[in-house]
């Protein structure tokens, strides 16, 4: 499969952004915890759902999708192994670590998979869990865990983990006493799972700041909750309209979740305005260089919208400057819009982007799934007919983006 885009089209019109695919994922892992029914409404239909619902399902949940709900009776829980294709299939599917020790006292998961971008160790997962009571072994991509009296207790992260800070807080559920995560995570999709978690029975405070409390005790409850919507996808389509030119709705979106996007574009010229829960932005000039882009941990700017906002700042007047803090191998996306004419320069996590004229249509393979992202933002944006070939990293992350897309004035097909 791949996508072919013939650029040069402003965007105009509403784009309503989907559930955010950083959120649901924890969710559902989350709900092996419960032991009850458990309807999760705006579900976005992606790649990386399916694969967390192929494990539920693996593990004993009865799981039915209606639209944009989710509905997973997790009642009955038979198995508590994750086998390694399934594993290989996204790589957060280790948030079913802390989950699964939590509902069957041991857990058997591969190493996962995912987008290669340099080293993610699991160690922040391992080494918190360890201290919380449970032994685990890590031999041969195989991680083996067993918990027979888990105790809650203080776990400082050396670094604000947020797949870290998500395994701890689910296997704390089931710890004796509380367990207080300091220096953890602030993302908002940590506060969704928080409010998930309440609505189950769990005692969980602090979420959006860098100390959560959670108290031990088996949750029960029958739970409906709505996902947070994507902070990631509306800053991607944000990003495509002020590099294609346009005037872009996004409603449904959580503009404050992106408030370090909305200023980098604002700094380029994009005239971008916020009311509730929708942004617009009009682009009708041509976007200048935007100030120095660092990535952080939230609040910080989002490494997962770096390439994006690089894939506009081609197409800007004069040069703006990189710098990738959390991935090492995040400018995989760089060698493929050079293919496009785009000026890059990369010197290990800083790269410097010279703003050209145009870019020109060009054949281009997605490296991973933000980077595929920028790739059909630089296509939207250049002359001539590009086309986008190993699409499935990209259908982890984006519902339909083809359908999104055309809907307001783009030119994208699936082939």
């Amino acid at each position: 499969m791949r996508l072919k885009i013939q650029g040069g089209r402003p965007l105009e019109g509403v784009i309503r952004a989907n559930g955010a695919k950083n959120s649901v994922l924890p969710i559902l892992a989350a709900t092996l915890i419960n032991g009850g029914i458990n309807i999760l409404h705006n579900c976005p239909d992606l790649r990386d759902v399916t694969s967390a619902i192929n494990i539920l399902e693996h593990l004993g949940c009865k799981v039915t999708r209606e639209g944009k709900d989710v509905i997973v009776d997790s009642t009955v829980v038979t198995r508590w192994d994750v086998p390694d294709e399934l594993m290989r299939e996204m790589r957060s599917s280790v948030i079913f670590l802390g989950p699964i020790i939590a509902r069957c006292g041991r857990a058997l998961l591969h190493t996962p998979g995912g987008c290669e971008l340099g080293p993610r160790p699991i160690d922040l997962h391992l080494d918190a869990l360890s201290k919380l009571g449970a032994v685990i072994e890590n031999e041969g991509g195989a991680i083996s865990c067993h918990a027979e009296d888990m105790r809650g207790r203080d776990i400082i992260l050396a670094f604000p983990s947020v797949g870290a800070t998500e395994n701890i807080m689910l296997a704390a559920t089931a710890c004796r006493g509380a367990t207080r995560i300091i220096n953890a995570a602030r993302e908002p999709e940590i506060e969704d799972l928080q409010q998930f978690l309440r609505k189950t029975g769990a005692a969980v405070y602090g979420a959006g700041s860098g100390e959560i409390t959670i108290m031990g005790g088996r949750t029960s409850f029958d739970t409906e909750h709505r996902v947070m919507p994507d902070r990631i996808e509306t800053a991607t389509y944000l990003c495509a309209a002020a590099a294609a030119g346009g005037d872009l709705t996004v409603k449904e979106c959580e503009p404050e979740h992106i408030g370090t996007v909305i200023e980098k574009l604002s700094d380029g010229g994009a005239d971008i305005s916020v009311s509730g829960r929708t942004v617009r932005i009009k682009a009708r000039q041509r976007l200048r260089a935007m100030p120095f882009v660092r990535t952080m941990p939230y609040p910080g700017f989002p490494t997962d919208s770096q390439a994006q906002l690089m894939a506009a700042a081609c197409v800007a007047d004069g040069a703006t400057v990189f710098h990738e803090s959390i991935f090492e191998n995040r400018y995989r996306h760089v060698s493929e819009l050079e293919r496009m004419g785009a000026k890059i320069k990369v010197s290990g996590r800083v790269a410097v982007v010279e703003g050209v004229s145009r870019l020109h249509g060009a054949g281009m393979m997605a490296t991973d799934l933000r980077g595929g992202a920028a790739m059909v933002i630089a296509a939207l944006a250049a002359e001539g007919e590009s086309t986008i070939g190993e699409i499935h990293h990209i259908d982890r992350g984006y519902e339909k983006i083809e359908d999104a897309l055309t809907s307001v004035g783009a030119m994208v097909t699936r082939e």
